[in-house]
């Protein structure tokens, strides 16, 4: 027998199932609410990439000067060359400083300061002898290094590491020191200067650095007997 259209209608719809179906509503894909039948999403454009300059690590200003560098400890450091200056009656010129941080307190050191790059440790304490005291010598003037020390001490307000080397040098007794080539930051912090004996020094009320320097006059009044001293790390503070 020859097939109809209703035959093509599933077996089980009723003629009420039939006229249900017939009511519904076909559904947009687009409105329809099943996440599997959404339209796929637009993804946002690319954003080309901005190239920028890396910032600097942030470095904090130091009053102590340039040659101050900060070292694996985190301490700022420099190299420094000394000169313990004896005149003929056995005296040790020295200078009497303070820190500006602490005003009440000063003390009395040797002359001497920072070796500049590209300079020697001879050509350094000469230097510091003349722009400190105003005593022009020569390197066959200086013995030595006779002395080493490492120096740990609190000034404008940091903590601060200076590896020392000592040179000695002899003035005939007589001989008045000039401050005229002090710098500004050094007429701020520097008081005097003066010459005093081993006796003097340990007499006095004020600090000693080296705090051996009444001892190291002694020994070497008489003349270096070409032993280095080493005085290790002393701190200041």
């Amino acid at each position: 027998m020859a097939r109809g259209p209703r035959d093509l209608i599933p077996r089980r719809l009723t003629t009420a199932g039939l006229a249900r179906a017939a009511t519904l509503t076909l559904v947009h894909p687009a409105r329809d609410p099943r996440p599997d039948r959404r339209p796929p999403v637009e993804p946002p454009p690319l954003v080309e990439p901005v190239e920028t300059t890396p910032t600097p690590p942030a470095t904090t200003a130091s009053s102590l000067g340039p040659d101050w560098t900060v070292g694996d400890d985190g301490l700022r450091h420099r190299r420094a060359a000394r000169v313990v200056v004896l005149d003929d009656a056995g005296r040790v010129l020295v200078v009497r400083g303070h820190d500006a941080d602490q005003p009440e307190r000063s003390w009395w050191f040797t002359l001497g300061g920072g070796i500049d790059p590209g300079e020697s440790e001879v050509e350094a304490a000469l230097r510091e002898l003349r722009e400190e005291a105003g005593i022009a010598l020569t390197p066959a003037d200086l013995v030595g290094p006779v002395m080493t020390r490492a120096g740990y001490f609190h000034f404008f307000a940091e903590t601060c590491r200076q590896d020392e080397v000592f040179f000695l040098a002899r003035v005939p007794e007589g001989v008045e020191p000039d401050d005229a080539g002090w710098t500004d930051v050094e007429r701020e912090v520097l008081d005097q200067m003066a010459w005093l004996s081993p006796i003097e020094l340990r007499e006095q009320p004020l600090e000693v650095f080296p705090t051996a320097l009444p001892d190291v006059v002694e020994r070497l009044g008489a003349g270096w007997d070409g032993v280095v001293l080493h005085l290790g790390e002393e701190h200041d503070d």
